[in-house]
């Protein structure tokens, strides 16, 4: 039979090793914990899935097809954007506004042109709605929205379609790297 002592001392020594598991196990799962999580931040490449609703209308989205991918901070997406992804995980969801001014900015009212309507090329018959492309001395080719058209002109407006809107997103942070 064991005395007190002996007893005292095996319950101490097995307190002992139960406390050193237990901070064996601690320190495992701090360092597994301490790996880097990735966040979005400046230069990552993301994937997200989201939808972009306008006055309660889904304007786009990439959840029937590949998640859309850009890097951060190489002006791929409207600042607005860019800006409430930074810091979240992947898988990570979250819902949020842009206004126009972190989005594709207010109307411009230098927008709205008038076109004669013989610089139009003959077999353009111009509809109220329609998008034609007009080429700018650089180069670059823009959308040209016509909102009105009248006998001798027709009138476009060369503003993005989203500017002066407020922008609703939900998105899904799907990969990180």
């Amino acid at each position: 039979m064991r005395s007190k002592n002996e007893t005292l001392f095996i319950v101490l020594k097995v307190l002992i090793i139960i406390v050193l598991c237990f901070v064996g196990m601690s320190e495992g799962a701090e360092k597994q914990n301490n790996k880097e999580v990735k966040v979005v931040k400046d230069g990552t490449l993301v994937k997200v899935n989201y939808t972009l609703t306008v006055d309660e209308n889904v304007v786009d989205s990439s959840k029937e097809g590949e998640p859309f991918e850009f890097r951060t901070g190489a002006s791929q997406v409207i600042p607005g954007f860019e800006e409430a992804l930074m810091g979240m995980k992947a898988g990570e969801k979250k819902s949020f506004q842009v206004s126009p001014d972190k989005g594709y900015g207010q109307e411009n009212p230098k927008g709205i042109q008038k076109v004669p309507r013989d610089k139009l090329p003959a077999d353009v018959n111009p509809v109220v709605g329609m998008t034609l492309h007009a080429q700018m001395p650089n180069g670059q080719t823009i959308p040209a929205r016509i909102i009105e058209v009248k006998e001798d002109v027709i009138i476009v407006n060369l503003n993005h379609p989203l500017a002066g809107k407020i922008l609703n997103f939900e998105v899904e942070v799907i990969e990180i790297n």
